[in-house]
């Protein structure tokens, strides 16, 4: 019955993103808006920055104060118990 009831699920969703597709329409980045301004584009090296480099660090900045800031004392090992 699990399976039955996987491939019904995974039928729904290939069936809900394949009208999703195929309804929306495609993006007009020939046709220029009135009052369309667009900058210039990014680098390579900015693009990686931005949305690489920028996420990674702030996560390791993040972490570091968690863990810098813990003031639990349950995290060290327990000692067990001999027989």
């Amino acid at each position: 019955m699990d399976k039955k009831n996987a491939l019904r699920a995974g039928a729904l969703a290939a069936g809900t993103t394949l009208m999703m597709l195929l309804m929306s329409s495609p993006a007009s980045a020939l046709i220029r808006d009135d009052g369309d301004d667009p900058g210039h584009g990014l680098s390579v090296g900015e693009t990686l920055g931005l949305y690489v480099l920028a996420p990674l660090a702030l996560f390791a900045v993040i972490a570091g104060l968690v863990m810098a800031l813990d003031k639990s004392k349950d995290r060290q090992p327990k000692a067990k118990a001999k027989a």
